[in-house]
């Protein structure tokens, strides 16, 4: 019999989209989290990365890109302004819904947010997990802390939780990209850079090869990279669609997908080109300005903050290039707007013909596939808003 654990009524036959229209009682807003002040950093960075046995001294390492911001991620002050925005985009729409915020790393912790729905008697929650693409990081893990959680709080089988789809090629994910790249390309233009002198480069966390190979249902075949370097593809190309559509002059303009923040050791394969490596090349391409795209980020992070907006902007400056960053979606109007779509969209289980996606990879699953996004290090862990394992 197929099990789809801690799933609400309408999501337990296991089947990939929702069955039957669903009445929830709030929305759960699953973050990341991150440090908010000095003392804040190490123990941060000890939630990261429990149970791999890091020592401080190298956490450290790791601890001076919060430490050169006051030891304050932006991460936790994005999500109180998504929330608050999708609170009153749901307000606009007469659906009401609160939205509880709770992260895996950091305070508020996602327990805290589900203890705080049960205590006002919400039990059947939507969650939205601020990751777009599919991938253990960004989608299983929190799958598996939602049900470590209800478990750990003693609320398994008293609260649900099931999740909304990836949202990678939602409109209006894929759409807050667009005007701040067609932005940068027409300020290089009035500086006289040629298009064909100009790139896009598309950057996103880097996986290790064996997660990206495992990410997506098993039934599929994404290619090398799996579904997570498949759907970022799927996306950069459909953003230069729309920035060409809306200027002609940059249909040619070139880009690709390059990669950020890789933490593992030298020996483990990880999803590359690294973007620096990628910068220092681009002068021998004839390259002359770059405008840098964090489509795999829904915010502006730390790994925004440091590793794009500090070292990659270091790197464009040694190689005599000229380089934007561009905007991520935050509480982009556009985006928020998307968000509350597919929230409409589960309540009211709408037939995948007629669900919105921007790419020929969706509209993703409401219930994640049996053994899709696989930790190869960990194995399966219990996980909720999915097939089992």
């Amino acid at each position: 019999m197929t099990s789809v654990p801690h799933a609400s009524p309408a999501s337990t036959s296991g089947a990939p989209f929702a069955t039957a229209p669903q009445a929830y009682d709030g929305i759960l807003l699953a973050g990341f989290g991150g440090p908010e002040g000095q003392d804040d950093v190490i123990p941060f960075l000890r939630n990261v990365t429990r149970g791999r046995g890091i020592p401080d001294e190298r956490l450290e390492e790791v601890a001076h890109h919060y430490r050169h911001f006051g030891g304050v991620s932006p991460i936790n002050a994005q999500n109180r302004a998504l929330k608050a925005a999708i609170e009153a985009e749901l307000a606009t729409r007469g659906i009401d819904l609160p939205v509880y915020w709770g992260n895996r790393n950091w305070e508020p912790y996602l327990s805290d947010a589900v203890l705080e729905a049960a205590g006002s008697g919400d039990t059947r929650l939507l969650a939205l997990a601020t990751s777009a693409y599919s991938s253990f990081s960004s989608c299983r893990q929190y799958r598996e802390d939602f049900a470590r959680v209800l478990e750990e709080t003693e609320l398994a089988g008293t609260v649900t939780i099931d999740k909304i789809r990836q949202f990678f090629d939602h409109p209006g994910f894929v759409e807050s990209f667009v005007e701040s790249i067609a932005r940068a390309l027409a300020e290089f233009a009035v500086d006289g850079v040629p298009p064909e002198r100009m790139r896009v480069l598309f950057t996103t966390h880097s996986i290790p090869t064996t997660d990206a190979e495992r990410s997506g249902p098993r039934d599929r075949d994404f290619g090398p990279g799996g579904a997570y370097e498949a759907q970022h593809l799927a996306v950069g190309a459909e953003v230069m669609r729309r920035v060409a559509a809306r200027d002609d002059r940059f249909a040619d303009v070139a880009w690709e997908l390059v990669y950020q923040s890789r933490s593992g050791p030298a020996s483990q394969p990880w999803l590359e080109p690294d973007i620096c490596d990628r910068i220092e090349q681009l002068p021998g391409e004839g390259v002359g300005a770059i405008a840098i795209s964090p489509i795999g980020f829904v915010s502006d992070h730390m790994e925004v903050m440091w590793d794009l907006d500090t070292e990659a902007l270091e790197a464009a400056a040694e190689a005599g290039i000229r380089a934007v960053r561009t905007a991520t979606p935050g509480a982009d109007p556009l985006f928020v707007a998307g968000i509350v779509d597919l929230i409409e969209e589960r309540i009211a289980a709408v037939d995948p013909d007629q669900r919105p996606a921007a790419t020929t990879l969706g509209p993703w699953f409401d219930v994640c596939r049996p053994a899709c996004c696989e930790n190869v290090r960990a194995g399966f862990k219990p996980a909720a808003a999915g097939v089992a394992p």
